[in-house]
């Protein structure tokens, strides 16, 4: 196989970690449930599928969420706490910053939606540097379905091995691997770093 001339980022647990549980302590005080069974509302959940599948928007969303819920408060402070849920992965945030540095195209996949979006841009500076994303929300398609690695391909103008994708979900992975793509199942950040350096993209760390 070909040395990939693209690199392709999932985002959440990437490049960036998240815990709904931050979401679900803010909002608490304003909910008619707690702990534990407010959480499952949103995290991993149906509603938040069909929203990032982009089959609601944020006020059925908000709807929604009012409804099971009982939540008291507004749309703006849903929408802060829904998405304030995010810290950086600095490794991984630096290995994407050696390959723009490197001029390499790097893209943004992931599973996402709205509000979690709007939040990182303004936010993570980091997260202007990549040369194009694709959103869930946006192409109403979630990986591991096919439309969504199709429109990485159109997006990237690559195919096959040309393509080195990032992400920390096996079934991601797969999918990805079976339309010929190099792959990366992520775990931990200096083996993803040393697999990436290994595709001769990167010099490894400390080398000139």
């Amino acid at each position: 196989m070909s040395k990939p001339s693209v690199v392709v980022f999932d985002l959440g647990k990437v490049l960036l970690d998240f815990d709904y549980g931050i979401m679900t302590r803010q909002l608490e005080p304003l909910c008619r449930i707690k702990g534990t069974e407010l959480k499952q509302v949103i995290d991993q959940s149906p509603l938040l599928h069909r929203y990032e599948t982009g089959l609601i928007s944020t006020p059925e969303l908000f709807a929604e969420f009012g409804e099971k819920t009982g939540y008291m408060g507004s749309l703006e402070e849903f929408r802060g706490a829904f998405a304030d849920i995010f810290t950086e992965i600095p490794e991984m945030v630096e290995l994407h910053a050696r390959l723009h540095q490197r001029g390499v195209p790097t893209f943004i996949f992931s599973n996402t939606n709205e509000l979690a979006v709007g939040h990182v841009r303004r936010k993570f500076p980091f997260f202007a540097n990549f040369t194009g994303y694709v959103f869930s929300h946006e192409v109403k398609a979630m990986k591991p379905m096919t439309a969504i690695y199709e429109a990485v391909e159109a997006m990237s103008g690559k195919r096959g091995s040309d393509i080195l994708y990032i992400d920390d979900r096996k079934e991601n992975v797969e999918a990805g691997a079976a339309r010929g793509w190099h792959t990366v199942f992520h775990k931990e950040p200096g083996e993803t770093r040393r697999v990436v350096e290994g595709q001769g993209i990167l010099p490894a760390k400390g080398a000139k």
